[in-house]
């Protein structure tokens, strides 16, 4: 066996496509996410993966549940040595930032950065006292929002740019644990977070937005994971990986 990974928001989108990722290499996966565990979305994940994927309902931003999320995870698979923290959300409303209230500002705080960092804190807690012998690391899953502006959305590439630096602090804390830290700004991908711009952005990367003229899948993005997960990139602690078919690469 070669670890246990908790995916958040492993049941679809960017997180099944690592979860399917993982697998393949011989982890067994713990799926999580605030979805009842018998939405057809979760049960279609775990028919997919088979029997080295569990889930387990957990909402991010209750970070008192955290302990008991992890006690769970390790009663039924052992102790996590892969922390993919992918949950996310996007702009509940796209418009002008101007006009941004309050609440959907908390909102995409709340998940996206608030619920990531807490539960990092006590999966690293715990990694700290493993045995050295397992390779172990956290993967922050951003966004080229990260460092990319979108005025239509402020919130959610605040959210992500705080991340960003959220990723980097624990990098740095980790490494003389042998704990490796790693971030990935996934581009434009199909999922179904974007499935409602999806023309808007066919027709973007048709004239040349995305170098190489196509839509990311969740795919691209477990294929990266992999790698980072099994240690070989270890003394790469703190990279900030674009995996987004060349979009953030500045162009005149």
């Amino acid at each position: 066996m070669t670890g246990i990974a908790l995916v958040t928001g492993g049941q679809q989108g960017i997180g099944l496509g690592v979860s399917r990722a993982l697998i393949a290499a011989g982890y067994k996966v713990a799926l999580a996410s605030r979805s009842d565990a018998d939405k057809p979305a979760v049960q279609a994940a775990l028919a997919e993966l088979g029997q080295d994927a569990i889930y387990v309902q957990h909402d991010v931003t209750d970070i008192s549940h955290v302990p008991a999320l992890l006690d769970q995870v390790e009663a039924q698979l052992g102790p996590i040595t892969a922390l993919i923290n992918n949950a996310g959300v996007g702009a509940p409303v796209r418009g002008d930032m101007l006009e941004l209230k309050p609440e959907n500002w908390d909102f995409v705080q709340n998940i996206n950065l608030r619920g990531a960092f807490f539960l990092a804190q006590e999966v690293a807690r715990r990694m700290l006292d493993q045995p050295d012998d397992a390779y172990r690391s956290i993967t922050f899953v951003t966004s080229v929002s990260a460092t990319m502006v979108s005025i239509e959305r402020a919130e959610y590439c605040v959210s992500k740019a705080a991340a960003a630096m959220m990723a980097q602090l624990f990098a740095v804390r980790m490494a003389p644990h042998g704990i490796g830290v790693f971030e990935l700004r996934p581009g434009i991908i199909a999922t179904e977070m974007t499935a409602g711009v999806r023309d808007k952005y066919t027709d973007r990367i048709e004239g040349g937005l995305v170098p190489a003229a196509r839509w990311g899948e969740p795919e691209d993005i477990g294929s990266v994971v992999v790698p980072l997960v099994q240690g070989q990139m270890h003394f790469a602690t703190g990279a900030a990986i674009p995996v987004d078919g060349g979009l953030s690469i500045s162009r005149l």
